[in-house]
């Protein structure tokens, strides 16, 4: 049953890639990039397993697959961050964290973002792309505070496609030993999966938790 499971799962990520191509990756890290917690440790490095299973991009180049792979995720993190701004920009934070929590946009991290952003500067904009959690809230205090959207997307871009090139190169690794890996975690189905499942519960409860305190203070 477990091992039905895992296979279920990779197949419906396999599909989606396969049957989106380039746009699927687009959307996931459009989605990412737009507050809402879609790990881009989950899709990028997935887009790098299909295209060493020549599943994505079949019949390029591996490493030009791998930089078009990643110029896609950063395009899509240009757009959904480029909307996380445009809501800044408005003024429309509060609205978004009243109703983001049904979709896991957290109070407590968006806080945690507008300070680093206030630390560091626009510069923030670049480097915060490199850090997981403040990658996915960086838009809104960029967006709050006006900053030049021109810099912001080149920022963006610029510090997008390096974290979506290795994050791809570490999947296309992973794809090219499959089969050696194959048998070890076939042998393993059981601890994965609870594995996944309680690291899946320790961030749901992470979130809640530090999301509550947070709108607490309020």
């Amino acid at each position: 049953m477990l091992t039905n499971l895992t296979d279920t799962l990779t197949t419906l990520i396999t599909h989606f890639y396969v049957s989106t191509g380039l746009f699927g990756v687009i959307l996931a890290m459009a989605i990412e990039s737009c507050c809402i917690p879609l790990p881009s440790e989950i899709v990028m490095p997935v887009a790098g397993i299909l295209i060493a299973r020549s599943l994505l991009l079949p019949g390029m180049n591996a490493l030009v697959g791998l930089v078009i792979v990643a110029l896609a995720g950063s395009l899509g993190c240009l757009i959904g961050s480029s909307i996380a701004y445009g809501i800044g920009y408005a003024g429309g934070q509060p609205l978004l964290l009243r109703y983001g929590r049904y979709v896991l946009i957290s109070q407590h991290d968006a806080e945690k973002a507008n300070r680093f952003f206030q630390r560091w500067g626009s510069a923030t904009a670049f480097f915060s792309r490199l850090l997981p959690v403040i990658r996915t809230y960086i838009s809104l205090p960029a967006g709050i505070t006006r900053m030049p959207f021109g810099r912001f997307c080149i920022y963006t871009v610029l510090g997008s496609f390096p974290w979506c090139l290795v994050l791809g190169y570490l999947g296309f690794l992973l794809g090219n030993h499959l089969e050696s890996l194959s048998p070890i975690f076939h042998g393993l189905d059981a601890i994965i999966v609870i594995a996944v499942a309680l690291l899946v519960i320790v961030y749901l409860y992470r979130h809640i938790r530090n999301d509550r305190k947070a709108r607490a203070h309020l």
